[in-house]
């Protein structure tokens, strides 16, 4: 599988060709600032297999659960959100869903952080995991 994307003025892009290990959306309060929506759609695959063109910011937040941190990388251009990258996860990049070029098959498998998600968010407890935080099991 290649997934390709780019920000919105596409002075960054990127590509793998790894199949993503985790496909989220996340409600925590760093995501919805950082995406100034509801949720980040998230897709992480290896460090090591993404491979970005271009300049990118950082910004650093520090984990809510873990108080470890995460490098949120973006175009310093558009301000796109590109990637994100905690220390409590070394090997996976978490790319921003909404900067694929192709996100019509992608189908997020949990909700995560749902204490912090809006009211108003519906999410199918049915359809897929549900977690209150973060998902301490996936990366222990």
């Amino acid at each position: 599988m290649t997934m390709t994307g780019h920000c919105l003025c596409g002075a960054v892009r990127y590509r793998t060709n790894a199949e993503p290990t985790i496909t989220a959306n996340c409600h925590c309060t760093d995501c919805q600032r950082q995406t100034g929506s509801a949720f980040s759609i998230l897709v992480a695959v290896p460090r090591e297999a993404l491979h970005i063109d271009g300049e990118l910011a950082t910004h650093v937040t520090i984990g809510t659960d873990t108080e470890l941190e995460v490098k949120r990388q973006f175009c310093p251009r558009c301000g796109s959100p590109i990637v994100s990258l905690p220390d409590m996860t070394p090997d996976l990049a978490f790319i921003k869903a909404g900067t694929l070029d192709n996100a019509a098959d992608l189908v997020p498998e949990m909700d995560v952080w749902c204490d912090s998600a809006q009211r108003w968010v519906a999410m199918d407890e049915e359809a897929r995991g549900r977690f209150p935080r973060g998902v301490p099991l996936v990366f222990e």
